[in-house]
């Protein structure tokens, strides 16, 4: 039995990582996959990881969008440079904190809780027995769950996106529509083709991540080792946030270097 730090250097589990995240991504877009037993599961996935975290998300989202919107303007208005500080806000707030804050909170809330329950039906072998008796526990159980959780993480980076743009012109124009015309400028030249195009591809490994890595590495809980438990929720977790990290860091190499 492995620690969960273990995880990240054995390559049979990222093996069986990429393998499982390719039928999972396949069959959650298969309508097939969704009798009302499944939809049941998705919703009940989409309560626990978006509906319930909603209002300690948004509290989160202000205030670091509020937090980094003064950070910027104060020291743009003290080196002379304020006609940018509202382009900086944008780039850096929208496109790259505001999805990472999104899947590392839903991670920490969610990620532990979808690993813990598919190590436990794994540890109680539940999915072995569906196995046997011709069931399909991918699409009954892992798939409603996975959908629910990626949908959960595009749901709330797109809200805090939208609190972190409507924030950026309260601070910078306050409430009026005077800075209409500037702020769409500024905007549309944030999120032009390529930015966009860079911003949605970051938005689906994240989410894909999120609701994969730790139902993939929970699968590896041995039936009737409860140890083993502790140690899989663990070393998806730790594979979770290794793998955004490096979506994350990606993203800025091939953006900016």
């Amino acid at each position: 039995m492995a620690f969960g730090g273990e995880y990240i250097l054995r390559p049979r589990s990222w093996r069986r990582l990429l393998r499982f995240a390719g039928y999972a991504t396949v069959a959650a877009f298969s309508l097939s996959a969704y009798g009302p037993l499944a939809r049941a599961v998705a919703v009940r996935q989409i309560h626990l990881t978006a509906w319930k975290i909603l209002p300690g998300y948004l509290v989160a989202a202000s205030l670091l969008s509020l937090l980094l919107i003064e950070v910027v303007a104060t020291a743009a208005r003290q080196y002379g440079v304020e006609q940018y500080s509202l382009e900086l806000v944008l780039r850096v707030l929208v496109l790259e904190l505001v999805p990472l804050l999104t899947a590392l909170f839903v991670a920490l809330r969610s990620g532990a809780a979808i690993g813990a329950e598919i190590a436990i039906m794994s540890y109680r072998g539940e999915l072995d027995d569906a196995e046997e008796a011709s069931a399909s526990p991918l699409h009954a159980e892992l798939v409603p769950r996975i959908a629910g959780a990626a949908l959960s993480v595009a749901s709330l980076t797109t809200l805090g996106c939208a609190i972190a743009v409507w924030l950026s012109y309260v601070v910078f124009y306050g409430f009026t529509s005077a800075g209409q015309d500037e702020f769409t400028h500024i905007v549309s030249n944030v999120f032009d083709g390529g930015e966009l195009a860079a911003f949605l591809l970051k938005f689906l490994l994240f989410g894909l991540a999120v609701a994969t890595i730790p139902a993939a590495t929970a699968l590896e809980a041995e039936r009737g080792v409860i140890k083993s438990v502790p140690a899989v929720v663990l070393g998806g977790l730790v594979n979770l946030f290794f793998v955004i990290l490096a979506v994350e860091v990606a993203s800025l190499v091939v953006k900016y270097i």
